[in-house]
């Protein structure tokens, strides 16, 4: 167990720094910008215990990350000061979601891996700066704040892991610029908001943004702003139409309320229906019950 070993500070032409699964921890941050890397290419520091903010200061001086453009060739390394023998290293790296060894080197091929340590605070916006890189991996870290818009200058960029964190806010519209981006995963955090639409994030499997409660959208299938299930799978032969209006049932209650009208409306207009039906009446109500005709009829007389 050590801190970040500051003497790597001194080389000035470092390409290559890994320093994987070990068991470094505390803080990597530069006081002053000199002693920089400016050839350095690939950073794996994943798997330590480093903790605290990433400097954004120390970041804006890794110049070979931030060119636009670089010749195509394999890193060679020269075993003596004063030889011409070179040999090529191979080292693993991870990216895509997968564990990769690269036997040559692209001198165009640039990573960072903080993975699996305890950063926290937010990432910094001068990871925008570092335009030629090709990978970059944040994941399982304590980073808050926003998703910086700035990564929507990375261009080159094919991997982007920032999942397992506590970021939050939306997903920034810049990262629709990200047109190489072919491994996202933005899972496991406190992300809210639309994703946004019409891009290439929503060719991704909904697992690449799972687990943030307040986002929603393609590729997820819930839109919290209904709250309303997807309707019901059609059975076969059924189609999406509207219902046939049913004329038979329409038809019969016209004719209920046509017959009840022709009866009621005469008793309410005619004077002479109405005795004649009250009559009627009274003599079925004297049938059923006799022995109240005696004590009615004297009285109504």
């Amino acid at each position: 167990m050590d801190i970040f070993p500051r003497l790597l500070k001194k080389m000035s032409s470092l390409r290559v720094l890994v320093l994987r699964s070990n068991h470094f921890y505390g803080q990597i941050g530069c006081n002053t910008t000199s002693g920089a890397w400016p050839k350095l290419q690939i950073v794996d520091i994943a798997h330590n215990n480093f903790s605290g903010e990433i400097p954004g200061r120390c970041l804006i001086t890794w110049s070979a990350m931030m060119a636009d453009e670089a010749k195509i060739n394999h890193l060679r390394f020269q075993v003596l000061q004063f030889s011409q023998v070179y040999y090529q290293d191979a080292i693993k790296v991870t990216t895509k979601g997968l564990e990769m060894e690269l036997v040559k080197i692209l001198t165009v091929f640039t990573s960072i891996d903080f993975s699996c340590n305890n950063f926290n605070g937010s990432i910094p916006e001068e990871v925008g700066e570092l335009k030629s890189l090709h990978g970059l991996n944040l994941s399982s870290n304590d980073f808050t704040g926003t998703i910086p818009s700035s990564l929507g200058n990375l261009r080159q960029l094919e991997s982007l892991d920032l999942s397992d964190n506590k970021l939050s806010g939306e997903i920034p519209q810049e990262l629709v610029k990200l047109n190489f981006l072919s491994f996202l995963n933005l899972s496991i955090n406190q992300l809210e908001g639309r994703i946004p639409t019409g891009t290439q994030i929503q060719s991704f499997s909904a697992a690449s943004v799972a687990f943030n409660k307040g986002l929603w959208g393609p590729p997820l299938t819930v839109d919290i702003t209904s709250r309303l299930p997807p309707p019901p799978p059609l059975e076969k032969g059924h189609s999406n139409a509207q219902p046939a209006i049913d004329f038979d049932l329409i038809s019969t209650e016209i004719g209920c309320i046509l017959g009840f009208g022709a009866v009621i409306g005469p008793l309410v207009f005619c004077k002479r229906w109405r005795k004649c039906y009250y009559k009627t009446v009274e003599n079925i109500f004297f049938k059923v019950f006799p022995q109240l005709e005696e004590r009615i009829r004297p009285h109504r007389r």
